[in-house]
């Protein structure tokens, strides 16, 4: 059986899982379109080579603001995100400084490729189910901050 070299979880259906997510996503429907971010962030997460747009410092404030104050504060953050991206007003990517709360940003050496979560595990069957998808999403959120946790190196 072939592992995934991004995440560590057994096979290789990472990214379609992911692509069958952001169907539902794109659903509008709860459970999943609230937590589109977070489920974006964990993915680039734990597949850094994917990562697009915002990048890791604006995706590990988003997970941390996700799991400190709930799905209220992703929506807001996000539209923040989408306001400083908006050429009206500048156009730049989001940083850290702009979602104050979050530790710093792991500094350290290569990514991680194991995970105690992944995108398999919130799948469950491969459908993402609805019942307990928030409570999965959160498991995944932590084990993708867990895991990054231990890049972060001292200031010098």
């Amino acid at each position: 059986m072939t592992t995934c070299t991004g995440c560590g979880a057994a096979g290789d259906e990472c990214e379609e899982l992911f692509h069958r997510l952001l169907v539902l996503d794109f659903s509008r429907q709860a459970p999943w379109s609230p937590l589109h971010a977070v489920s974006v962030s964990c993915y680039f997460f734990q597949h850094p080579e994917r990562a697009v747009d915002g990048g890791p410092a604006f995706y590990w404030s988003l997970l941390h603001m996700y799991l400190r104050d709930g799905v209220e504060a992703v929506r807001r953050g996000t539209e923040r995100a989408r306001h400083l991206n908006s050429h009206r007003y500048g156009g730049r990517k989001p940083t850290l400084d702009d979602f104050p709360g979050a530790p710093p940003f792991p500094e350290a050496g290569p990514p991680p490729t194991a995970y105690a979560v992944t995108i398999v595990d919130v799948a469950v069957d491969g459908t993402f189910p609805a019942e307990g998808f928030e409570e999965r999403e959160q498991a995944w959120a932590g084990a993708a901050i867990t895991a990054w946790s231990d890049r972060i190196l001292p200031r010098r």
